[in-house]
Parts: structure tokens; C-alpha cells; sequence
């Protein structure tokens, strides 16, 4: 990648610290520093920003302004939209600004808030994606008992729960990170993000290192990841002993959806947090690929996988698209 005159002036003011424990920024070196690819890079980081805003919006405005929708499916629907919203939020805006300044710059107290919010609603996206597993599989294995067991309360604690769990899992590597000092001051990626802030730590990060396999890869990917499967397996199962053509496809049409954002999310986080790396540049480039794809690109395309797959969501985003359109003309 080439560096500009400014970019070699910032890297050498921030070495010229040395070894200091105190550090009071860093440099987020994930992105391109070639000049020419500058406004590329803002122009679409901005539109996939905006566009992962405006449809996560419309499918919560959506969900909520149409009783239809009221049922735990969509509750859950509406939160993940908030989540993606607010997952997007934590990393994109300050690489805007980064890559508008031409400075890679984020203050020490800054990176540790963006990491703690990056973790919280990252886990929160894979909290979710699990719990939509769970109300597929107890609406179609277990029918009859659907209402009393995705009750309006039963829904909401579901909800409350994984927010509580995610903000203290994103609490303690937090504070783990928090313990280190840092020799070199460039993040090999566009946010602050744990692997990236242990590899330029001069700290022993093992206990660091091994909170991030049980609690951050086994507790909060493998798992919900396993049980999705399982729920899945036993979806499957249930839908082939339908005996119409019809009820088979109906019943599939309610999980395609959320079985590609699955796919999507879970192929990408794998790849980024559970497939070591190398330090060479290529590894490093594929990395910060990868991440763009589950921190940008995944809520973005989100609300398209659900409005276009989804029947009952694209019929709903056309009432309340529609319902604005006539109240504008009205005006």
C-alpha cells in the first residue's frame, strides 16, 4: 500500500514514543492509503453506511406499523435491524471521518469504547440470529405450543437476556485489553478490534488470548452456531414429513431468509476470528476483507435478504412505503 506524506509524518510521531505503556492514540491502518482510491473508499463505505441504515430502519418502521407483523418472528426481525444499525455505527462513521481527514488517528479511551460497543452489538447480531433459530424451531416442530412458549414476556426476556450477556462478555475483554501496554501504535484494520490490539501489545496477552477462545469462539460463535444447526437439522426434519407440496414450501419460505443471513454472517466471523493468520501483508488484506464483510457488508444486505425472500415482510415494506407516499401527496 502506498503511504502518503502525512501518513509517514503520523507513523513516525507515534513511534518516536517508543515502548511507553502510556499511549493516547492509535493508528488504524486497515484500509488503502493510496490517494487515488481515497474517494472511491469514502464514497462507498458512505453509501453502503447509509443504505444499511435506511433499510434496517425501513424494516423496523415496517414491522412496527403493521399489526400483522406483531409476532415474536418479527420482534426478533426488528431487534437484529436495531442491532445491525447499531453494529454498522460503531466502526463505518469513524472511517468516514478517517479516510475524509486523511488521518488514521483514534485516541486510546476512543478505541476502547468502539471496541466495547463493536462487541456488544456484534454478539448481539449472533445472539439473535440464534434465538430466530429457536422460534422457527418451536413454531414448526412444536406448533401447539408456540403461543405460551414465545409469549409476548418470554420473547422480551429472550431479548433482555442476550443484551445483558453480550454487554458483559464485550465488558471483559474490554477490561482485558484494558490491562495491556502497547509497544507499536498501527492496528492492522480499519476499527479497533481484539486480534488486531493483542498482536501490537509488548504485554503476554495468553489470558487474553484464551477468554477470546472459550468465552469469545466457543461461547459466542460455536455454540449459538451449534445450536442453529441443531434447531435446523430438526426443522428439516419436521417440514419433509409434510405431507403437501404447499405446507413444505410455505414452511420453507419462513427460515430461507434467515438460514442465507446465517450463512452470510457465520462464514465471515469464522473466517475472521477462528482461521489464524500470518503477519504478511496478504494475510493482512484478507483479513480486513473479511471484516468489511460481516461488520459492513452483512447488515447491509440483511434487510434485502428479508424483504426479497420474505413475503409477508416485502407486502409490508410496500404498505407502509405506499402509506407515505399518500400522506406526502396529501400534504
Amino acid at each position: 500500500m502506498g503511504l502518503t506524506q502525512k501518513s509517514l509524518s503520523q507513523i513516525s510521531g507515534l513511534m518516536a514514543g517508543g515502548n511507553q505503556t502510556s499511549i493516547f492514540e492509535f493508528l488504524l491502518w486497515g484500509l488503502s492509503e493510496r490517494p487515488e482510491q481515497q474517494d472511491i473508499l469514502f464514497l462507498l463505505f458512505l453509501w453502503m453506511y447509509v443504505d444499511t441504515v435506511a433499510g434496517n430502519l425501513l424494516i423496523v418502521l415496517a414491522i412496527g406499523t403493521d399489526t400483522r407483523l406483531h409476532t415474536p418472528m418479527y420482534f426478533f426481525l426488528a431487534s437484529l435491524s436495531c442491532a445491525d444499525i447499531l453494529f454498522t455505527s460503531t466502526t463505518v462513521p469513524k472511517a468516514l471521518v478517517n479516510i475524509q481527514s486523511q488521518s488514521r488517528s483514534i485516541s486510546y479511551t476512543g478505541c476502547l469504547v468502539q471496541l466495547y460497543f463493536f462487541l456488544t452489538f456484534g454478539d448481539m447480531d449472533i445472539f439473535l440470529l440464534a434465538t430466530m433459530a429457536y422460534d422457527r424451531y418451536v413454531a414448526i416442530c412444536h406448533p401447539l405450543h408456540y403461543k405460551m412458549v414465545m409469549s409476548r414476556r418470554h420473547c422480551t426476556l429472550l431479548v433482555t437476556a442476550c443484551w445483558i450477556l453480550t454487554s458483559l462478555v464485550a465488558m471483559t475483554h474490554t477490561f482485558l485489553i484494558f490491562q495491556l501496554s502497547f509497544c507499536s501504535k498501527i492496528i492492522p484494520d480499519f476499527f479497533c478490534d481484539l486480534g488486531p490490539l493483542m498482536k501490537v501489545s509488548c504485554s503476554d496477552t495468553q489470558v487474553n488470548e484464551l477468554v477470546l477462545l472459550f468465552l469469545g469462539g466457543a461461547a459466542v460463535i460455536l455454540i449459538p452456531f451449534m445450536l442453529i444447526l441443531v434447531s435446523y437439522i430438526h426443522i428439516v426434519s419436521a417440514i419433509l414429513r409434510v405431507p403437501s407440496a404447499q405446507g413444505r414450501r410455505k414452511s420453507f419460505s419462513t427460515c430461507g431468509s434467515h438460514l442465507a443471513v446465517v450463512a452470510l454472517f457465520f462464514g465471515t466471523v469464522i473466517r475472521a476470528y477462528l482461521c489464524p493468520s500470518s503477519s504478511s501483508s496478504n494475510s493482512i488484506e484478507e483479513d480486513t476483507a473479511a471484516a468489511v464483510m460481516y461488520t459492513v457488508v452483512t447488515p447491509l444486505l440483511n434487510p434485502f435478504i428479508y424483504s426479497l425472500w420474505n413475503k409477508d415482510m416485502k407486502c409490508a415494506l410496500a404498505r407502509f412505503l405506499r402509506g407515505k407516499v399518500f400522506f406526502l401527496w396529501g400534504q
